[in-house]
């Protein structure tokens, strides 16, 4: 039984150097600062991002809420159940149509929310903290041209 030969890799395709590879790995990188900031008891970063798109919009249906940041059916539903859980948000059918579940941050949120914005802030600052003022706003607005 004779043996293919393997082909070899092509030597001008280096995976550390393509974008996803790199985005990938500075995500789990601002994940990481994001648990050790926020701290293993408090809202996960896309469960942050969900109370914070509350606070600032209002009550939303849940797949506006979704839509809003960008996560689909499934994770947004997870996110808002937890999120109940930890009592920070209730889940009421909509009055003019019962399809919808109407997603509102409870007073508990609304306390909390505050100081969660300022760890937001540190973990925003740490995130992008090896590179200069400067090059932190280029990659920021690169980011949102991705996005």
């Amino acid at each position: 039984m004779s043996r293919r030969k393997q082909p070899e890799p092509p030597e001008d395709y280096v995976l550390e150097d393509q974008a996803g590879h790199l985005l990938r790995r500075a995500q789990q990188r601002h994940l990481a600062l994001f648990q050790g900031i926020f701290g293993e008891d408090q809202p996960t970063a896309m469960q942050f991002a969900a109370l914070f798109t509350l606070w600032r919009n209002g009550p939303l249906s849940q797949n506006l809420l979704g839509r809003l940041l960008a996560m689909d059916p499934p994770t947004v539903k997870g996110v808002v159940a937890r999120l109940e859980a930890r009592g920070y948000v209730t889940r009421k059918r909509d009055a003019g149509d019962a399809r919808l579940l109407r997603i509102t941050l409870t007073p508990a949120a609304l306390h909390d929310l505050p100081g969660l914005v300022e760890r937001a802030r540190a973990v925003t600052a740490a995130t992008l903290a090896p590179l200069s003022r400067e090059e932190q706003a280029r990659f920021v607005a690169l980011l949102r041209r991705l996005g």
